[in-house]
Order: structure tokens, then sequence, then C-alpha cells
């Protein structure tokens, strides 16, 4: 269970039900009084070394952006929802590229203006919507702090329209397990090889913790995806994701590998992600490696075509030889 150091709250959050419950939740816990949970002061002024003890603090406000962006991939809108950053501490973190080191965790109380919104959009469209509602955090740790997933999923299903879906690197599920989610949302979860996650995916779940979780879900009638990813090419990458789909062969029950899909995506690196772990993980891997990555624009770096190229046909390969049935939606 999370235990924040500090508290950053806007005075605006006590206008609202969640915002007054987390005060009191944490009313044990030192809190100071933020203008803008977008520009902390003290945190923007931390060394790239202080990464890790950022993340033990927890900022509190009222989310005031609420810009659909198109998607097309497993959903038709990426949605700002409940939550930014993460408490984890993944070395490849795409959060990092937009919140630089202030990647913390951010709350957002006002989360009965946000719902409404995608019920009104979802019920006003022609065709049936999909919201990503993760896109900015992983709402499976988040709910372990306001129990907002909970509030969602139950508040969601009397929508005549729309559907849910959210990635997960977290397997703390059981207390959404018996809602009556009316077949109206989708939970992705994030696997990796036991050493990636282990040496990259600071502070995330276990690989065995999270495919039992993918189990419960869809037994508690959830519909599931599997993302490989990021995918990351160490020296012995074939091995390790090879070991990882027989792992996921042996033990995925018969109910998900019956209709789950998978996502496999490539990792994306940066120049920030990289002064940041030199300095915040000193003793960790390296994940930049210019013998296969190619600049991408804006300091990002993307492994070169004919690496992606031998990544794709291997994952084809193997995918179809253990998982024939199961669709891969995409390989980027």
């Amino acid at each position: 269970m999370f235990k924040p150091k500090t508290i950053f709250f806007e005075k605006d959050i006590l206008n609202y039900d969640l915002g007054k419950e987390l005060m009191e939740k944490y009313k044990n816990i030192p809190k100071l009084e933020i203008e803008n949970h977008n520009n902390i002061e003290e945190m923007r002024k931390k060394e790239n070394k202080d990464f890790i003890d950022m993340k033990r603090n927890l900022i509190i406000g009222v989310r005031k952006t609420h810009k659909f962006v198109e998607n097309h991939k497993t959903s038709d809108f990426l949605v700002p929802y409940t939550s930014s950053g993460c408490t984890a501490a993944c070395m490849y973190c795409y959060l990092v590229c937009n919140y630089n080191k202030c990647s913390y965790l951010r709350l957002f109380v006002n989360r009965e203006q946000m719902l409404d919104k995608i019920i009104k959009v979802a019920n006003e469209s022609e065709k049936e919507l999909t919201f990503e509602i993760g896109s900015n955090s992983d709402l499976i740790l988040e709910n372990s702090i306001t129990n907002n997933l909970v509030w969602t999923i139950e508040n969601f299903k009397e929508s005549k329209k729309g559907k849910l879906t959210f990635p997960t690197k977290f397997d703390m599920v059981d207390n959404i397990l018996n809602i009556d989610h009316k077949g109206k949302v989708t939970i992705r979860m994030s696997v990796n090889p036991e050493f990636i996650i282990n040496r990259v995916e600071f502070g995330t779940s276990r690989l065995d913790k999270r495919i039992d979780a993918i189990n419960k879900l869809k037994e508690a009638g959830y519909r599931v995806g599997i993302l490989i990813a990021p995918v990351i090419f160490v020296d012995n990458w074939k091995e390790l994701y090879l070991e990882l789909i027989k792992i996921l062969d042996s033990k995925l029950s018969k109910k998900v590998k019956k209709d789950a899909f998978f996502e496999i995506i490539f990792m994306t690196y940066s120049y920030v992600h990289t002064k940041i772990n030199e300095e915040a993980f000193p003793n960790a891997i390296n994940l930049y490696n210019k013998d296969i990555m190619k600049g991408s624009g804006r300091g990002k770096y993307r492994y070169k075509e004919e690496i992606r190229k031998e990544g794709e046909m291997f994952f084809k390969e193997q995918m179809n030889k253990y998982f024939p049935n199961n669709k891969i939606e995409y390989i980027v």
C-alpha cells in the first residue's frame, strides 16, 4: 500500500467529495497547499537523482484539461481521466517524455465531470465508441488509493452506449472482480520477461502475479488483452521473449487463451530518460544502444528498421506457434 511522504494539494479539491475523502485518509501525512498541480516549484528544482524520492509524494488537484484525442489502436479516443503519472519507476516510461522527472502520481478529484463527458460523447455517437481511460496513468494502481476504478465501472455500466479500456502492470484486481460491469470494460495487462521486470520496471507487479490477475479478470467476465510491451532488444532478447511466450502459454487459463488479443510494442527511448536514469539508477542496465537505435525527432530514439523487422518476424512466428487462434492487434 502506497503511503505518501508529503501531500501537495490544490485548495479547490475540498469542493469535491473525493478530495475530502483523500484529505481525511491522509490526515496524518504532512501537507503543502499549491496553486497548480502542473507547476510545483519545489519539485521542478529537484535534481534527476531525486527522481525516486519525488515519486514518494502525492499530488491532488482538479483536472482542467478534458480534450479527447483520436486513437486508432484499441480505442477510438484517449481520454484524460482521474490520474496521471505513477508511483512505479519503469526506466523507459513514456510519461517521462511528457513530464520529465515530474512524472509522479497526480490524482484528480473531479471524476464526475470526466465520466459525464465520456458518457455524453458515447451516447451521442452513431457508432459504439471505446475510450482509453488509462493512457496517462495505471488505474489498477490508482484504484488502490482512490477506489476510482470501482466507482467508474459501477457508474459507467448504466451508460446506453460506449466501452472503456485501460492497460496495467499491477495485479491488485480483487475489488473489481465482483462488479457487474456488463461486458463494457476491457483490461489489458502489460507483460515482459522477468529479467526486464526485475531490472527495468521498478515498483511494478511480478510476472506471475500479473498472469494470475489476467486469469482472475477473465473469470470475472472482463474482456482481456495482453501487451508484450515494451519489447527491449537486450543481448539475449530472443531467448527471454521466447521464454515469456512459453510461460504465457502454460499459465494462462483456457478461457483467456480462447479469445485474448495481443499488442506488441517496441521500446521508444529518449535523451531525457538517459539523463534521469544515469543519475537516479547509476547501477542499472543501460537501455540506450547506439548500434541498434536511431534518432526519431525531439530527442527520442527508436530501434533501427532492420532490428524492428527482425523483431516483428520473430514475434509473428512465435505467436503463430503458441497462440495461433489469438489476434495480434498490431506490432509497432
